[in-house]
């Protein structure tokens, strides 16, 4: 069995009975609808011609009793399948989109570097949900339809074996031209996703930035980058309808075709007396039961077009490997001074052949304030990256009290490590919530303290809620410095040994940033702190200063020894960082 064949049966497995219990209801549903035209038969050819009145009156009562009781049994087996069929499929979405989540939490940077938010949401909103629909649907349709299809087959070879050779002669035709379109839809289906997910992606960018759309009056040019994205999700439906138009009417005429073919061969037969009046009538009905299979497989068609594509999207994801993982070896990391050696590093992005920085050997000794400065693009952030693994060197290696951090377990690794960034992100919720963030089982008194810490605690009181306060996604009711500072708040509450700022000042203005500074450097205290500076205020206090050029480190040292050198710093320095 094929690996992903293989991997879409695992879903079945937790519902084992429930799917077997399912089939079982469908196989009766099937098997009824197969009665009612024998029941007919019998009360046409053998009841009203052999029985006196009386006596068909009581036998066609007690097969009126017998048909009330299959069609309540249809009733609940049809409820059945229709109620807890679609509950299982529910828990098979559930688990897979369980399963799909928690995989996008172990891809690295690098994966989500290359991807688009709307694709990625797409895959775990309307691909599962065809999915589930197929997993549903496609076995109760096939079984229904197959005990049908060879269930009136069988029988009307019984009742006219002329007249179901006439009816047979259609099908393969019809199987080929099944198997034509097949191919066709799926292009066009696939395309339809990968539209879709265009779209959202699109929608996505556009809410995420609507403040810059709007600062710069620019709603007019979204809107038509908007329509140009639609027009192409319109094509793409529009060659999607076409495939399934012209599948849909040209079933549809072999189904009209087989009629005309049973009626016309029926009346010939009636004619010539090769058939009884009751047998085709009874043929007439299991035609039906012949049709209507069809139908319904070509609606299995369709949903497992759609169901397929979105299987084969989910396992893309799903069978994109992790590039950053723990080794077998990695272990926990405990009792951390903080002391961190970069050893030959050198790094390059994927998919690139330039590095953005090589030959980096530099040691922090335990609880330094370390200060990277370089012109823009040289990579200071992306320096600071490779500490908590976002993305691994190329060459070369980083310690932590040297150890080897590719020999650490990752969240153990993570859990020691802080960072405050320029773009703070806060979640939709409360401020508490956000704080709490940083340790999601502190206590309310652990959240006040750290606000404190953070300078905080006076701004969060002030709010209508106070510390329950709603503060919306990514923290729109507040201040940039409001934000900032309940950013240094969750990593106050974290009290990770290591540090990281980027450029957490860079966007606020001189107020704002004297008070979040006080907060930092607070912050920092007697923690191995690597801060990307900005402005001369985020570096006056490092004991050290690194340069950063595409070659490695340029310049080290204190403020007055880097100007005193009348180098890459000094000259950073009098353009006042702006280049930073």
């Amino acid at each position: 069995m094929k690996p992903r064949a293989k991997k879409f049966l695992s879903y079945y497995k937790p519902y084992k009975k429930l799917f077997f219990t399912d089939m079982i209801c469908a196989l009766l549903v099937a098997m009824i609808s197969l009665i009612y035209p024998m029941i007919v038969r019998y009360i046409t050819n053998t009841v009203l011609i052999n029985y006196e009145i009386h006596d068909a009156v009581k036998v066609i009562i007690k097969l009126a009793t017998v048909m009330v009781g299959l069609a309540i049994i249809e009733l609940l087996c049809n409820f059945y399948v229709a109620y807890q069929g679609h509950m299982m499929g529910a828990h098979m979405e559930y688990d897979m989109r369980n399963e799909i989540f928690t995989h996008y939490q172990k891809l690295s940077f690098n994966y989500f570097d290359n991807q688009k938010t709307g694709q990625l949401m797409t895959h775990i909103t309307n691909d599962l949900f065809d999915i589930t629909e197929l997993c549903h649907h496609g076995p109760e349709d096939i079984v229904i339809s197959l005990i049908k299809f060879f269930g009136a087959f069988i029988i009307l070879v019984r009742i006219e074996w002329k007249l179901t050779l006439i009816l047979f002669i259609f099908l393969p035709v019809m199987g080929f031209f099944t198997y034509v379109m097949k191919n066709r839809m799926n292009k066009a289906f696939r395309k339809n996703r990968e539209c879709i997910g265009d779209i959202n992606a699109q929608i996505e960018d556009n809410l995420s930035g609507i403040r810059v759309v709007k600062s710069f009056a620019n709603e007019t040019k979204e809107i038509e980058k908007f329509q140009e994205g639609n027009s192409r999700f319109v094509e793409s439906k529009r060659n999607a309808y076409w495939q399934m138009a012209t599948f849909h009417s040209g079933l549809s005429l072999f189904t009209n075709l087989i009629n005309v073919a049973v009626i016309v061969g029926g009346g010939l037969l009636i004619a010539t007396s090769g058939i009884a009046l009751s047998d085709m009538l009874t043929f007439l009905l299991y035609v039906s039961n012949i049709i209507e299979p069809v139908k319904k497989l070509i609606n299995f068609t369709e949903q497992f077009q759609n169901g397929i594509t979105g299987f084969s999207r989910f396992m893309e994801v799903l069978e994109t490997e992790p590039d950053i993982v723990d080794e077998p070896v990695a272990v926990e990391l405990t009792d951390v001074s903080g002391e961190i050696t970069l050893t030959d590093v050198a790094f390059r992005y994927q998919d690139t052949t330039s590095d953005v920085f090589k030959n980096i050997n530099l040691t922090v000794p335990a609880g330094e304030y370390v200060a990277l400065v370089g012109s823009s693009g040289v990579g200071k952030t992306t320096l600071c990256s490779l500490i908590p693994r976002f993305y691994d060197v190329t060459n070369g290696s980083i310690t932590i009290d040297g150890k080897d951090i590719r020999k650490i377990k990752l969240k153990s690794l993570r859990e020691h490590i802080g960072i405050v960034q320029q773009d703070v992100y806060l979640f939709a919720g409360t401020v508490a919530d956000n704080i709490r963030y940083g340790k999601l089982d502190a206590t309310m008194e652990e959240i006040v303290e750290a606000a404190k810490n953070a300078n905080a605690h006076e701004f969060i009181e002030s709010l209508p809620d106070g510390y329950n306060t709603y503060i919306g996604q990514r923290g729109i009711k507040l201040s940039g410095g409001q934000k900032q500072r309940l950013s240094i708040a969750r990593v106050f509450l974290k009290n990770p040994p290591i540090l990281i700022f980027d450029e957490a000042t860079s966007a606020l203005d001189n107020e704002s940033e004297k008070v979040v500074q006080e907060s930092l450097e607070k912050l920092a205290k007697n923690r191995t702190t690597f801060v990307i500076a900005h402005r001369l205020s985020t570096i006056k206090n490092a004991r050290n200063i690194i340069v950063l050029t595409d070659d490695g480190i340029g310049e080290q040292g204190t403020h007055e020894q880097l100007m005193q050198q009348h180098g890459i710093y000094a000259s950073l320095y009098e353009m006042g960082f702006r280049t930073t």
